[in-house]
């Protein structure tokens, strides 16, 4: 990107994650070192560190629905990225918001804790099937929200490939379904695009307990590259990559499940 042109602008939909790992925390940094203009839509706020989750407070549907419209009616947006919204009345509210706007959409569906926890209700869920997931540009689920969305176990590589190709011919939206949950020595994430022959991404497993935030890094890498102009896959491609050196340069904070290092990750 040339000195003279304008940082695609991005809005994070998301909560806050105080500790900074991950949440709204995580899509500012990463937004920004990808040399994007980060503005964010607070879902809720939470108190919590890399060892879990201490306290949560939700924001209100009117007020998530008005800091979209504060940012989409002053700055504009190129691009958007969603993570968890738990709430029927807020996923409505947001959906209205994105029929509006007709910007690419990067909807990261958080719904299982690294416990294990479902912090999604069914009806919740039902909601964001049919409201969100249609007007997503690629929805990304790690594989137990995969397990989640399908109802079913998926304990290979082609039965995640499968699902994935469920959702996608059900939503009309790419998936990008990420197998780093899986039991392998490798991590192989497959995108799925209606009409299109899935695509591999496959890479080494790093071993370490830093993985705070990956899949918010992810997301948000994502939706930064499509608003400055890049392809789908290519958007893929390079998030993956600046989210492996994020986790390569982890600063080791924290005694659970520590953050990145996204300071130290600068664009090729």
């Amino acid at each position: 990107m040339s000195l003279a042109a304008k940082p695609p602008r991005i809005l994070a939909i998301a909560g806050s994650d105080s500790s900074g790992g991950a949440g709204i925390q995580a899509d500012i940094k990463t937004i920004t070192m990808l040399g994007g203009y980060a503005m964010t839509a607070i879902t809720a706020i939470t108190a919590q560190n890399t060892a879990g989750v201490q306290g949560v407070e939700a924001i209100s549907a009117d007020m998530v629905l008005a800091q979209i419209a504060s940012c989409a009616e002053d700055i504009g947006v190129d691009a958007v990225k969603i993570g968890m919204l738990a709430d029927e009345d807020v996923i409505r509210h947001v959906a209205a918001a994105m029929v509006l706007l007709r910007r690419p959409l990067v909807l990261d569906p958080v719904m299982i804790a690294t416990s294990g926890a479902v912090l999604v209700g069914p009806e919740a869920v039902a909601t964001l099937r049919a409201r969100l997931f249609p007007l997503a540009t690629v929805i990304t689920p790690n594989l137990p929200e995969l397990e989640h969305l399908a109802g079913r176990a998926l304990p290979t590589h082609a039965a995640m490939v499968e699902a994935a190709q469920q959702l996608a011919a059900a939503t009309g939206a790419a998936v990008l379904a990420k197998g780093g949950h899986a039991d392998s020595e490798r991590i192989t994430d497959v995108l799925i695009v209606p009409g299109e022959a899935p695509r591999a991404f496959d890479h080494a497993r790093v071993v370490t307990r830093h993985t705070h935030g990956t899949g918010c890094t992810l997301s948000s890498a994502i939706a930064t590259l499509l608003g400055r102009g890049e392809s789908l896959a290519d958007a893929v491609e390079q998030a993956r990559g600046f989210v492996f050196r994020a986790i390569e340069a982890a600063p080791g904070y924290g005694q659970g499940h520590g953050p990145l290092g996204h300071q130290a990750v600068r664009p090729a």
